[in-house]
C-alpha cells in the first residue's frame, strides 16, 4: 500500500474471473489459458496480492472447479452463480467485502495478465490523490477492436459504453479512448448504486461499466485516468490477442535475464517462464523452452532443441540439443544429450554424462557414472564412477509394483542387459553383455546370465542361396 494512504483506509482487491470466455473457443475457462505455461490468473493474482495480501478475492462461477483445483492453497474465492454479468459479480461480492471491513477496493478483471503491481500502485496513488469514489484506468490504443469506450463532455468522463451497445446517435462518434477494465471504487459511495445496474443491453447482463454514469449522475467523483497507449493492459478475448501478450510478456523476460549477463542466443525462439532463474554467465541457445521454476547456474550451456522445467542444471553442465528434462537435477559438469530424457527424481552428481538416446527417473547417478547410449534407468541407485553400456535396462516395475535397482561405485554393466529389480550390483563388479540378472552380485565379481551360445548347421530350408523362399 501506498505511503500516501490515510490510515483509514482498508483496501482489497477483487479478481472478476466468472466468466466462460467464449471468443476463446475453449471448454477451459478463460482464465486458466496459459501464458508462458503458466495460467493468465495467476499473473493477475499476483499483482493484486503485492498490494493486498490477505485481503484479495477471486470471483468465480464458469468451470468454478478447474480454478479451485489450479490454486489449491487459495481460500478467498467467491461464487457467482449465476453468471449475470460484472455488475452482477459485484453484488454477489459485496456481503465478503463488507463483512471484511473493507473501505476501498481494486477491482481487477483476470483477463489482464500482463498488468504489473507498480502500475496498481501508480494508479491507487493517484485515486487517492484526487480523493475519487469512482476511477478506472482508460488507454488509447492503436486499435481499439471490441473494447468498450469512454465517452466524455468536456473531458470529463460521462460513461463506458460497450462496444456492442454503441449508437453514435446517443453517444456521439465513437472514440478511441477504451475501459481497461482496472477499477478503484470507495464502497460506501459505490455500494448504493448497485440496486440500480440493469440487463438492458445486449448482452442481457449487469454491467459494472454502467456504474460510472450511474455515479456521475450522483454527483460522485468519478475520474477516467488515461495511461495512453499500452499494450500491456489490454485484455485478453481471443487465441490471437492471448499469444500478443504472450509474446510481449515473452520477450521482457528475456531481454530482463539479458540485461542481467545470460547469453540467449537466437532469443526470439527462446521461451523462459516467470520463474525461472537463469544466472549471469548462463548460456542459452534457441530454439528453447524452459518453464516452472528451473534453474540455470553459471557457465551452464542450454543447446538449441531442448525443454525443461522445473529442473537445475549446474555450474559448467552442458545440455546438448533435443534433450527434455522434467523435475530433474543435474550437477556441475555434467553432460546431458543429445536426445536424453531425465524425468522426476533424476539426479545427476559431478561429472556424470548422460548421452543420446538415454532416459533416466527416479535414479541418482553418482559422480563420473557414464550412460552414454540407448540406456533406460528407472528407480535406481548408481554409484560413482559406474558405467553403462548401450542397451542397459533396469527392469523396475513388474506389473504391479516398482523396485529399486542398486549398481555399486565401480561397476560395469555391458550392453543389451537387463537388471530386474530388486536387485544389487556390488562395487566394482561387471556384467555381461546380454544378460539378463536377477540376483545380487557380489562385490568384484563378473555376472553373466545368458544361454551357452551354440552354432547349428543350416539344412538350405530357411535361406540363403539353396534356401530361398
Amino acid at each position: 500500500m501506498p505511503s500516501a494512504a490515510p490510515p483509514d483506509l482498508s483496501l482489497g482487491a477483487l479478481i472478476l474471473a466468472a466468466g466462460k470466455g467464449t471468443r476463446m473457443y475453449s471448454d477451459k475457462p478463460k482464465v486458466l489459458q496459459t501464458l508462458l505455461e503458466e495460467p493468465m490468473l495467476r499473473y493477475v493474482r499476483n499483482a493484486a496480492i503485492s498490494l493486498c495480501p490477505q485481503t484479495t478475492w477471486t470471483i468465480i462461477g464458469h468451470a468454478a472447479d478447474c480454478i479451485r483445483k489450479s490454486f489449491p492453497l487459495e481460500e478467498r474465492f467467491i461464487l457467482q452463480e449465476p453468471q449475470r454479468g460484472t455488475g452482477h459479480a459485484l453484488r454477489t461480492a459485496m456481503p465478503f467485502l463488507l463483512q471484511a471491513g473493507l473501505s476501498h477496493i481494486l477491482v481487477v478483471n483476470g483477463d489482464t495478465p500482463l498488468i504489473r503491481p507498480k502500475i496498481l500502485r501508480a494508479f491507487l496513488d493517484v485515486c487517492l490523490a484526487e480523493d475519487a469514489d469512482l476511477a478506472f484506468i482508460s488507454l488509447t490504443p492503436d486499435d481499439p477492436a471490441a473494447y468498450g469506450r469512454v465517452v466524455r463532455s468536456e473531458s470529463m468522463v460521462a460513461a463506458i459504453v460497450e462496444a456492442g451497445d454503441y449508437d453514435e446517435t446517443l453517444h456521439g462518434p465513437m472514440p478511441g479512448e477504451i475501459n481497461a477494465g482496472i477499477y478503484y471504487l470507495r464502497l460506501a459511495a459505490v455500494g448504493p448504486l448497485l440496486s440500480s445496474l440493469t440487463d438492458g443491453n445486449s448482452g442481457r447482463e449487469f454491467y459494472l461499466t454502467d456504474l460510472v454514469h450511474l455515479a456521475v449522475f450522483a454527483r460522485l467523483n468519478v475520474l477516467g485516468h488515461n495511461l495512453g497507449n499500452v499494450p500491456e493492459l489490454l485484455g485478453i478475448n481471443t487465441p490471437r490477442e492471448l499469444l500478443r501478450s504472450e509474446e510481449m510478456l515473452r520477450e521482457s523476460i528475456i531481454n530482463r535475464h539479458l540485461d542481467a549477463g545470460a547469453l540467449i542466443r537466437s532469443p526470439g525462439a527462446v521461451r523462459i517462464g516467470p520463474d525461472v532463474l537463469v544466472e549471469a554467465g548462463a548460456s542459452i541457445c534457441g530454439p528453447t523452452e524452459i518453464y516452472g521454476r528451473a534453474i540455470i547456474r553459471r557457465g551452464a550451456h542450454i543447446a538449441s532443441h531442448c525443454r525443461l522445467t522445473d529442473s537445475v542444471v549446474g555450474e559448467g553442465a552442458a545440455v546438448h540439443s533435443f534433450s527434455f528434462l522434467q523435475e530433474a537435477e543435474v550437477g556441475p559438469s555434467c553432460v546431458v544429450g543429445p536426445y536424453a530424457r531425465l524425468r522426476p527424481g533424476a539426479v545427476l552428481e559431478e561429472k556424470a554424462h548422460v548421452g543420446n538416446f538415454v532416459e533416466v527417473k527416479n535414479s541418482r547417478l553418482g559422480k563420473g557414472v557414464k550412460a552414454n547410449h540407448l540406456a533406460y534407468l528407472g528407480d535406481s541407485d548408481i554409484g560413482d564412477g559406474a558405467n553403462i553400456g548401450a542397451g542397459a535396462i533396469t527392469c523396475n516395475y513388474d506389473g504391479r509394483h516398482k523396485y529399486r535397482t542398486v549398481i555399486g561405485p565401480g561397476a560395469f554393466i555391458g550392453s543389451n542387459s537387463s537388471l530386474v529389480a530388486p536387485v544389487s550390483i556390488g562395487e566394482g563388479s561387471a556384467v555381461g553383455a546380454g544378460s539378463v540378472i536377477i540376483k545380487e552380485v557380489p562385490d568384484a565379481s563378473l555376472a553373466i546370465a545368458r544361454g551357452r551360445q551354440r552354432n547349428i548347421p543350416r539344412n538350405g530350408k530357411i535361406g540363403g542361396p539353396s534356401g530361398r523362399r
